[in-house]
């Protein structure tokens, strides 16, 4: 636990042993269960990128599912909380489902057609008491002790934000955690490094969901009784909003911007009044230009302004030394690894790339180049699994036999040991060095991705963090970036972006290495220093693919070139061959641009 938590808690403790009034209990109350919800935006919607509007409806699941066990059936508040766990995880996953798959402008308006659905249902049926709601709820026993009064729910209220607090930092800290940032890159990119961006999506959804599930259960057993004015469509922009002012992508701005809010609605509502008269709801108005302005301002939110004036260390760092991630088993030098055999890619009426076919080697370099518009990136797409063929077939060679991977996802293709960067460099600016080479280990994890979550949560995954982390710096170390492990991606030159990529590449474990335009923005030593190191690459037996328009580089590094024009192959061979080709040189007219 780091020193400013600790801090944070300490004074947390002392709020209700000090003369506090009890307003100021109640508001404290109301931060606390804002934050919860808030926690579970800053996971979804700030780390993410996913917006939802529709948080409040769970925070209504799990309020009116232990305020009927406990009013109909009299059971404990306890098992309430399990069952509005139970009930919000499976209708969050079944929403999920549904609403994860939308994009852009579409997923923002599916979270707000659920969130009514749910709010309505919550006052139309009979047994939930309709718009009047349920009255009469139990206070929660703590060993045996009644938590009747909203100073004695106060210690427990803040103490599930600081456990949630604590197990949304473990688990953003981690290999899963690391995952979820990378969806807010686009999936692209995390796809071809292993995650599966589809479930992940679900599953932090899910967590979202649970987090506000128990801050309903605990609104319900503060209020003692509930009715879905709380739980509408108001609410839930509230709750976006809180976690955007805060700061979306800090845990600690969602407690920052549900105590923001909170107190300026709370003083808004005594100010106005005396200010504008009792007839008119001008806080709402106020409140809103407020909001507008801030966020003008402040687009990334408050925290990350308060956060400079923080002494600032590393959120993970690598080990010395660790125990060995499993390593693959390599090909024998010249037996085909990659076979591409007529593979066709149509756009619509454009030939993207025509019935191309070549082979790759085990342990050789290969190079494949032409003109800008070639198709050359588009051929790596498939190759990837990025982009489906529209005809023919690529083979890889994975446990000893040639494998259809053609009608594979990107995760699958990586998982057999293909590994790629990209023409435009996709990482993620605000994290580590560190943690984006990484990503590039998603796959030499042992945990799966719902016990992954789990461990990751409870700290158990200590082994498999430092094994995964002193892999990425060694890679980084390879590949002599070693003295950048705690800088900001986004703060490094884009020659050093591109061999931060190689590294991230070379964590997946790779037999097979398709770099597209590795050499680009690079210096003369720079280059060299690649050239060496793809070198190395092909003594260990890994093959590589290489996309380039430094012809200097190309030539004295390849041992075989494809070159391309059009979509069509026009050329292959030796490169001392290739240059002498009289349809390449027409090609190139005189060089490559």
């Amino acid at each position: 636990m780091n020193r400013s938590l600790a801090l944070f808690i300490i004074v947390l403790a002392a709020v209700p042993f000090l003369p506090t009034p009890e307003f100021w209990i109640t508001l404290f109350n109301y931060i606390g269960l804002y934050s919860i919800v808030a926690l579970g935006l800053v996971l979804l919607t700030g780390v993410a990128g996913l917006t939802s509007f529709g948080q409040a409806a769970f925070v209504g699941l799990g309020a009116y599912s232990t305020a009927y066990l406990s009013t109909q059936f009299g059971l404990s508040p306890w098992i309430g909380l399990l069952a509005g766990i139970v009930i919000t995880a499976g209708a969050a996953f079944f929403i999920g489902a549904i609403t994860m798959r939308l994009s852009g402008h579409f997923l923002p308006l599916g979270t707000i057609a659920w969130g009514l659905s749910l709010f309505f249902l919550f006052g139309n049926l009979e047994f939930l008491g309709k718009y009047d709601g349920l009255n009469g709820i139990p206070p929660i026993t703590v060993f045996g002790h009644s938590l009747e009064s909203g100073r004695q729910m106060y210690l427990l209220i803040w103490l599930v934000v600081v456990l949630a607090v604590i197990a949304v930092q473990n688990l953003l800290n981690s290999r899963p955690g690391r995952a979820i940032r990378a969806l807010r890159g686009g999936g692209v990119m995390a796809e071809s490094m292993g995650v599966n961006t589809a479930w992940m999506k679900i599953v932090i959804f899910v967590l979202a969901a649970l987090l506000a599930s128990v801050s309903g259960w605990l609104y319900a057993h503060l209020q003692r009784a509930v009715n879905p004015t709380p739980f509408g469509l108001n609410a839930g922009i509230e709750y976006l909003f809180m976690a955007v002012v805060g700061g979306a992508g800090y845990v600690w701005g969602a407690i920052l911007g549900a105590t923001i809010l909170t107190l300026l609605k709370d003083q808004l509502q005594s100010i106005l009044p005396r200010l504008l008269g009792a007839n008119g709801n001008f806080e709402v108005i106020v409140f809103g230009v407020l909001m507008v302005l801030l966020l003008q301002r402040a687009r990334e939110g408050i925290w990350p302004f308060l956060r400079r004036l923080l002494p600032q260390k590393p959120n993970v760092l690598a080990p010395s030394s660790a125990p060995a991630l499993s390593t693959r088993a390599r090909h024998t030098t010249g037996e085909v690894v990659l076979q591409v055999i007529r593979a066709r890619k149509e756009f619509g009426g454009l030939v993207a790339v025509n019935d191309l076919e070549f082979e790759v080697r085990a342990g050789e370099i290969m190079g494949l180049i032409g003109p800008n518009g070639a198709g050359k990136s588009t051929m790596f797409n498939l190759v990837t699994g990025v982009l489906p063929v529209t005809s023919g077939e690529i083979r890889f060679r994975s446990g000893g036999t040639l494998e259809r991977i053609d009608n594979l996802p990107s995760r699958q293709i990586v998982r057999r040991g293909i590994a790629r960067t990209f023409q435009h460099v996709r990482l993620m600016p605000t994290m580590s060095v560190l943690e984006n080479v990484a990503i590039g280990a998603h796959l030499r994890g042992t945990h799966g991705d719902i016990s992954g979550i789990a461990t990751s949560v409870l700290r158990l995954n200590r082994t498999e963090e430092s094994s995964l982390l002193f892999e990425a710096k060694r890679q980084l170390e390879r590949v002599g970036l070693g003295h950048l492990l705690y800088e900001e991606a986004g703060s490094l030159a884009l020659g050093q972006q591109r061999i931060l990529e190689i590294a991230r590449a070379l964590c997946c474990d790779p037999n097979l290495l398709l770099l597209d335009e590795p050499a680009a923005g690079l210096r003369y030593k720079e280059k060299q220093a690649l050239a060496e190191l793809l070198t190395k690459l092909k003594g260990e037996g890994i093959s590589v693919l290489l996309v380039e328009h430094d012809m200097d580089f190309v030539m004295n590094l390849t041992d075989r070139l494809v070159v391309m024009e059009f979509g069509t192959k026009i050329a292959e061979g030796l490169p001392s061959a290739v240059q002498q080709n009289p349809a390449v040189l027409e090609a190139y007219l005189g060089g490559i641009d």
